[in-house]
């Protein structure tokens, strides 16, 4: 899948995003890890991004703050509503 600079790959249980435009190119690996095991495969990539940006602004260090202002990214963590709850919701 690509999408806007973003190509996500699978392999094995991990997943490879390629990050590009004109002027930065990276590669982000997730693998399974002892944080991530909670999620199903398909979702691995985004519950370890998001747990990586719930934990790294926890710390409230003013050079993470400098760095994440310094290249416009700014995380908030926003609470999971009830499966089941949503499952009613749905119906």
């Amino acid at each position: 899948m690509e999408e806007n600079g973003l190509k996500i790959k699978s392999s094995d249980g991990s997943k490879r995003i390629d990050i590009k435009c004109d002027h930065q190119s990276g590669v982000l690996y997730v693998v399974p890890s002892e944080a991530n095991w909670v999620c199903n495969e398909d979702l691995l990539h985004v519950h370890s991004i998001a747990g990586f940006f719930s934990d790294i602004t926890d710390f409230d260090d003013k050079n993470i703050q400098q760095i994440m202002q310094k290249w416009g990214i700014y995380y908030r963590a926003v609470g999971i509503e009830n499966s089941e709850q949503q499952d009613y919701e749905n119906r």
